[in-house]
């Protein structure tokens, strides 16, 4: 248990730590203006995937805008059901998807699962968000996001910019896209792994709640994490 101090003590430490939140912030909006001024790479390759509107390349899912956010969703071929991590961090593309448009960013999901799958998860989970599927294309591989045998050939993969040791054959990760006034796209950033902590809003409250994350005796960080539909099945 914490130490238990008067008001006056509790104001002092907290305006102690404040500077040092501060500090934090700034040193964060540092990164992230370093981020933005990243090179970019062009998309030479023309990738197809299936959507609810039928065929459409990575160009038409801008959907007119200029800026593309890919959130590359664990759902493999065979899956009945997506990852319930992808889908802790889905819970909140809905409302985050107006925002996003109001600054001329489209959000869509893709995974190489099929699309009737994808779209009777969408459903179960009460979502409304653009999913489509990159089966029969190079997308999820090209973006080191999918891995086949020759891949895990010697019991590693290449991911989040390194040769590591993976449990599956499928990622998490999330790509960006800027589409210039001649219709060229650029490949401007990906995050992987611990990297996408940033967008899930439940770690925020958790990293300010007492008990923290609370994760330390867990067989991995996420083992708590179910699909919003069964915590309560499962007790």
């Amino acid at each position: 248990m914490n130490a238990v101090v008067s008001q006056d003590e509790w104001l002092a430490a907290r305006k102690a730590f404040l500077k040092e939140e501060k500090a934090f912030l700034r040193a964060q909006d540092d990164l992230n203006a370093k981020l933005r001024a990243l090179p970019w790479v062009k998309v030479e390759r023309d990738y197809t995937f299936d959507s609810e509107a039928g065929a459409k390349s990575l160009s038409d899912l801008f959907e007119g805008r200029s800026q593309l956010a890919v959130y590359h969703f664990m759902f493999g071929p065979d899956w009945e059901e997506g990852c319930p991590a992808c889908s802790l961090l889905a819970d909140g593309f809905d409302g985050a998807r107006i925002h996003l448009a109001a600054r001329d960013v489209s959000l869509v999901a893709v995974s190489r699962g099929p699309l009737d799958k994808l779209l009777a998860y969408r459903t179960r989970m009460g979502w409304q968000f653009p999913w489509v599927s990159s089966a029969g294309s190079s997308f999820n591989k090209d973006f080191a996001v999918s891995f086949d045998e020759e891949d895990r050939s010697e019991g590693e993969v290449t991911y989040n910019y390194a040769r590591t040791p993976f449990p599956g054959n499928e990622a998490p990760g999330l790509s960006l896209f800027k589409k210039d006034e001649a219709g060229e796209v650029f490949h401007t950033y990906s995050s992987y792994g611990r990297g996408l902590d940033r967008f899930l809003l439940v770690y925020r409250y958790l990293d300010v709640a007492p008990d923290g994350r609370n994760e330390g005796d867990l067989g991995f960080p996420m083992a708590w994490v179910r699909r919003h539909d069964s915590y309560e099945a499962d007790g």
